[in-house]
């Protein structure tokens, strides 16, 4: 691109213009996000009654706890209303948290590990508009982002689930405006240190538990009091019990309630208890038993499904029939309150229904369910190709099903977007299959989620998927596909800072690249070898390296491989004083970058290749640079890439004798981490004046 004296540009343009005669100040307005408002909350209980103590208890709290954030646990054992009376409080205090509301289930896995702090913490900043790209990696500094976001507003938190205080201290906002509910099947006394308050939840008393038939049967209740009563004992007081009991009688209009208690009765109790040896087995029981085959069968069988929630499609899967008739079998379990609709045409099961109808699976038949579990881990497979096809087009995969697959997305964005939503269920669907030896599905899944992962980062759920998409594909003895992921792998493992677990997988991947003849993994693995030598200061090692993949790619005619070679020649040169020859290098994979419309990657090039220039004291062509890098870096909205640039602007300023205008650029960078929310790193603090 040329710049004429006439104000005329010239040439292919990407992203906004910066034009000037000299670099000053930079304001990056567009890094400024609106605020967004989330509404997480789960719809209001349906059937809600009594618990006046506890709201009226939860109502006098947040006058009092001014100047600090009010913290409550409600706890109490499974079934017993915990999550309804968080959420019916939470609705009806809504007004005064203007600002929004969050949600997350802290049990939402179905594996053994809860849910950690880091994780719900990036679901957090996502739903307060901050890009996936944007969220910084580890515990400390999203926590930092987090408060920073919320420092100011009057939000409410409702933890679901939770297993510990340690799990829930990281989550609690700073605002004195703020409020986080906590639910829990223990007390977590240790929040006692943190100004918690305490709920204490029991089961129903007779006549909550009649008051709540009521609401759901009407007058029934009032014409066979005995039988109510009956049901009352029978149900242990549970609104969960209850419930499923009020929706079967609420659908049988003439049924008597002593012919429910008589059915109730008839059912063998058995082994579905909670921790003080209640039973609510005959409960839901009677009500399978009822079920139309279709229903049953779809009411098992979804309750196989490896993540907490689900599509109607996924229940398509499940069932093994299409998705149009599966979704009226879906909402009729939803009105006999056997399922939950959790969002639009989104479902998921109560604990001890879930753990109910999984039992029934196992019990009619273990072949069934297999099936089931594999058809949905299939289902997720060709979807996952599908949106990989859309975000990566031109990438090499292993995996047979991209040869055959059907074209789904229409746009990188709405790809995206599916990948993040269906997140946690893909990485459960890997751990199912592994689980259940299915390894060439397991491999096949985890290959998908790269190219996401390299756009979204989640280097969590990056680090677990290719560690045992992996290991799968090594039991599978698919060596191509073991290689690749092993790369993939150390690439998530450098992100992180485990350099050494990225040098051992990097090195195992080189090897079997090698024995397999697939030598574009080759090329891939060297150049992370030479990144690895790089970081640990081994400069001429890392130097070697990179021109063996150089050679490889030359070979091969991958162009867009030979300018990334490049470009890590270009660095390790800088690194070594070997200036000219840096800028030659990096020259060259800026015009290969060019030929092949890269825009970021050739902002990057240019970006780097400023730092030879300025020690060959080409100030001017540095400058030159950086201008042209700093408008594309600003389009990633990555504080990080646009610190980069100002930060040699900066330099380029320095050596101008500009100090005021080094200022204004360090002041710049500084404002792209807190206008992202996120911490300022030493890097640039270091460099501010006092």
């Amino acid at each position: 691109m040329t710049q004429g004296r006439d104000n005329v540009v010239s040439g292919t343009v990407y992203g906004s213009v910066v034009q000037a005669g000299s670099v000053g100040e930079v304001h990056l307005h567009h890094q400024r996000r609106e605020a967004v408002i989330p509404r997480q909350l789960p719809p209001p209980p349906r059937l809600f009654t009594s618990r006046a103590r506890e709201l009226a208890a939860l109502d006098g709290w947040l006058p009092e706890n001014e100047g600090h954030p009010l913290v409550v646990v409600v706890s109490g054992p499974a079934g017993v209303g915990k999550t309804s009376l968080a959420v019916r409080w939470l609705h009806e205090a809504r007004s005064k948290f203007p600002d929004g509301q969050l949600y997350v289930d802290l049990a939402a896995r179905t594996g053994d590990e809860p849910v950690t702090p880091d994780e719900v913490l990036e679901s957090f900043l996502l739903a307060l508009g901050v890009p996936a790209v944007d969220i910084p990696w580890g515990l400390p500094r999203r926590q930092a982002s987090f408060r920073s976001l919320t420092a100011d507003r009057a939000i409410s938190v409702l933890l679901d689930n939770a297993v510990s205080a340690a799990q829930v201290r990281p989550l609690v906002p700073t605002s004195p405006h703020s409020a986080v509910v906590v639910t829990s099947r223990w007390r977590l006394s240790g929040l006692a240190v943190d100004g918690a308050r305490f709920v204490e939840v029991e089961s129903f008393d007779e006549d909550s538990s009649l008051e709540l038939l009521e609401r759901a049967v009407g007058t029934r209740v009032a014409t066979e009091p005995e039988a109510a009563r009956e049901l009352a004992h029978l149900c242990a007081g549970l609104p969960i019990a209850l419930s499923v009991v009020g929706a079967r009688l609420s659908t049988h209009p003439r049924r008597s309630l002593s012919k429910e208690v008589g059915s109730l009765r008839a059912e063998r109790f058995g082994t579905l208890t909670l921790a003080d040896g209640v039973s609510v087995e005959a409960v839901f029981d009677v009500s399978y038993l009822e079920l139309q085959p279709r229903h049953a069968r779809a009411y098992r069988l979804c309750a196989l499904h490896p993540g907490a929630s689900f599509g109607v499609e996924a229940a398509a899967a499940a069932v093994g029939e299409p998705p149009e008739e599966v979704e009226p079998v879906l909402s009729d379990l939803v009105e006999k309150n056997l399922l939950s609709e959790v969002a639009d045409e989104r479902y998921r099961y109560h604990d001890l229904l879930r753990l109910h109808a999984r039992r029934h699976a196992e019990w009619d038949s273990g072949t069934e369910g297999d099936a089931a579990v594999r058809r949905i881990v299939e289902w997720y497979l060709d979807r996952a190709v599908a949106a990989d096809l859309a975000v990566v087009p031109d990438r090499p995969r292993v995996g047979p099903r991209y040869e055959s697959a059907e074209t789904m997305f229409d746009h990188i964005a709405t790809a995206l977007d599916w990948l993040e939503a269906e997140r946690a269920n893909l990485v459960m669907a890997i751990r199912e299959a592994a689980d259940r030896e299915w390894h060439a599905l397991a491999w096949q899944v985890t290959e998908t989620l790269f190219g996401f992962f390299l756009h979204r980062h989640h280097f969590a759920d990056w680090i677990s998927a290719f560690e045992t998409g992996a290991e799968a594909a090594r039991l599978d003895r698919h060596s191509v596909a073991e290689s690749r992921l092993l790369m993939q792998l150390a690439i998530g493992y450098l992100n992180v800072g485990r350099q050494t677990d990225a040098s051992r997988a990097a090195s195992r991947a080189l090897e079997l690249a090698h024995q397999a003849g697939d030598f574009a993994s080759v090329a891939t693995a060297l150049r992370q070898l030479g990144r690895l030598c790089r970081q640990q200061g081994e400069t001429e090692n890392a130097l070697a390296y990179f021109r063996r993949s150089l050679e490889v790619e030359s070979a091969l005619g991958r162009r867009r491989g030979e300018a990334l070679a490049h470009r890590r020649i270009g660095e390790a040169l800088t690194d070594l004083g070997r200036h000219e020859e840096a800028v030659a290098a990096f020259a060259t994979a800026a015009t290969i970058m060019a030929e092949l419309g890269q825009v970021l990657e050739l902002a990057r090039i240019r970006t780097v290749a400023a730092v030879p220039a300025l020690a060959l004291d080409q100030v001017d062509a540095a400058a030159a640079l950086l201008d042209s890098a700093l408008p594309v870096m600003a389009e990633t909205k990555s504080p990080d890439y646009v610190a980069d640039v100002l930060l040699l602007l900066a330099d380029v300023a320095a050596r101008r004798g500009d100090q005021q205008q080094e200022h204004d650029h360090l002041k710049a960078a500084e404002a792209a981490y807190t206008q992202a929310g996120e911490p300022v790193p030493e890097r640039v603090r270091s460099r501010l004046p006092e």
